[in-house]
């Protein structure tokens, strides 16, 4: 629903005096800067703050990574040496002959051969 025109006016003649009566026309300006620059100071100060907290963050994070890194460091080497302990030869050789019933091979049984033929005569 509109205003009539008359009323309208009236509004923002009320609304003009009532701002020419808080701040004066020409010294908006002035009376604002103070409150601009300590804006500004503020709001510069919760930049500061955040990238400090950001940057903590980030360094939890790195800590973080750098222990799961140690870890799976220690699991590999932990793994490498029971792979080690698993194919040694003396354990290899204990299940051959038990588990899997193999015996020693004797001269003659072993023949490598090449596309020549024979390698090596026994």
């Amino acid at each position: 629903m509109r205003l009539p025109l008359l009323m309208a006016h009236k509004t923002n003649q009320m609304i003009k005096d009532l701002l020419e009566a808080v701040v004066p026309q020409g010294d908006k300006a002035r009376d604002l800067a103070p409150f601009a620059s300590l804006l500004i100071v503020v709001s510069f100060l919760f930049m500061c703050v955040f990238c400090k907290m950001e940057v903590r963050r980030m360094g939890y994070s790195v800590l973080k990574l750098g222990r799961e890194e140690r870890n799976m460091r220690d699991l590999e080497r932990q793994q490498l040496i029971a792979l080690a302990k698993i194919t040694r030869p003396d354990r290899l050789q204990s299940v051959a002959q038990n588990r899997l019933r193999l015996e020693k091979a004797e001269a003659g049984q072993i023949i490598q051969m090449t596309e020549r033929g024979v390698a090596l005569k026994q």
